[in-house]
């Protein structure tokens, strides 16, 4: 072989060395971006593993891209006879979406801005219409994005450790991802309460409000999941039966009143009203403590998040899951063009001064004309199922 040859073959080798490499990063890059989510057959069930503890299980794109086509490929499986949803790590099932990138994205004019919220709502949508059981346990802390993921299942399962919190009107968002839907179908005015306020509600209470349809102890969760992906074919009515068995037993709390229902009725009557005027008149009237306090946290939120909120609700009272998560995506857009939600994630998530200054400052300075403009159809553009 001459030495013109031999070149040629140590080249082609370390070409295929260096492509092999390429490859193999690759691999690893697409096994670190899935890891982020864990998509498991177990038993007779599919299992959704939340996978980013570090961040609180907060929600990205990425995640989601795994989880909306896993899951319609379940609901087609005829061996998948249920659907769970967990977190990972022992502290959140899913504190929300990742709220900081999108502001970088939205701030940037980046695409994923849209993306994010139109594939997040197609997600919401697609668990509220699963023909399978879809079993969410919503252990530890579950806001914003993660109630999304469960709340529009069949069934969710609470826990002593669950959080849950709708805080979005603090960050000049507001309560998205179905809250239209499932907030104003509470009992009473309780969903526009939370809606506004931003309260959390912790353990039981989650059960009590009816953000869960069981509750359980933590140290019973394991023995619970077993007992679910052990069952042979299972009907919706032998998951329920499970899930109803385990929620008899528990035994923290079992006593303990729900924390605002001393409070159920003056909610009922303060948060009737049809303009944020009339709630705050209302709260000012009052002048109980706790009235007083809703009043100090209200007047934190920012004033076109608490606008668009209201009416949100009020108008989501009478709409279908598909309609409402329309209707969002359209607010989400719009938000994404102004200028409060920039400042409330730089306020809480960012500079941390709790301090945001948004504009407008004053509920007065929000008139239906700028709210219309919230509401107004994307032509094209807009969410299609």
């Amino acid at each position: 072989m001459g030495l013109p040859q031999m070149w040629r073959l140590v080249w082609r080798f370390n070409s295929f060395r260096r492509t092999d490499i390429i490859l193999q990063h690759l691999r690893m890059s697409k096994h670190t971006e899935a890891a982020e989510v864990l998509l498991e057959r177990k038993g007779c069930a599919g299992v959704i593993t939340l996978n980013r503890p570090k961040f609180l299980n907060a929600l990205n794109v990425s995640m989601i891209r795994h989880i909306y086509p896993q899951l319609k490929n379940w609901e087609q499986d005829p061996e998948t006879f249920l659907i769970i949803i967990k977190g990972a790590g022992g502290k959140a099932f899913c504190a929300g979406g990742d709220i900081r990138a999108i502001s970088e994205a939205g701030k940037a004019n980046q695409k994923i801005a849209q993306d994010f919220f139109r594939e997040e709502y197609m997600l919401n949508n697609a668990i509220g219409s699963c023909q399978k059981p879809y079993v969410a346990l919503i252990h530890g802390i579950t806001m914003g994005g993660g109630v999304g993921l469960s709340v529009h299942g069949q069934f969710r399962v609470a826990t002593e450790k669950s959080l849950f919190a709708m805080p979005e009107t603090a960050i000049g968002l507001f309560p998205d991802v179905g809250g239209g839907y499932f907030l104003p179908r509470l009992r009473g005015k309780l969903g526009y309460f939370l809606a506004l306020t931003g309260f959390r509600l912790k353990g039981r209470d989650v059960y009590a409000a009816g953000i869960a349809t069981h509750f359980v102890d933590s140290e019973k969760l394991g023995m619970l999941e077993e007992d679910l992906l052990a069952l042979k074919s299972p009907s919706k009515e032998n998951i329920a039966d499970v899930l109803d068995a385990y929620h008899a037993k528990s035994k923290i709390d079992q006593d303990k009143s729900f924390i605002l229902e001393e409070h159920m009725d003056k909610i009922n009557s303060w948060f009737s009203a049809n303009t944020l005027e009339k709630i705050i008149e209302n709260l000012q009237q009052d002048g109980s403590s706790f009235a007083l306090e809703q009043l100090k946290v209200i007047s934190k939120m920012s004033p076109t998040s608490l606008k668009i909120t209201l009416r949100q609700l009020i108008e989501g009272s009478s709409k279908t899951l598909q309609e409402v998560l329309t209707m969002e995506y359209r607010l989400s857009q719009a938000c994404m063009g102004g200028h409060d939600f920039y400042e409330g994630v730089r306020a809480v998530l960012i500079d941390k001064d709790q301090s945001p200054k948004w504009k407008p400052a004053d509920l007065k300075e929000v008139t239906d004309e700028d709210l219309n403009d919230y509401f107004k159809s994307l032509g094209s553009n807009d969410l299609k199922f």
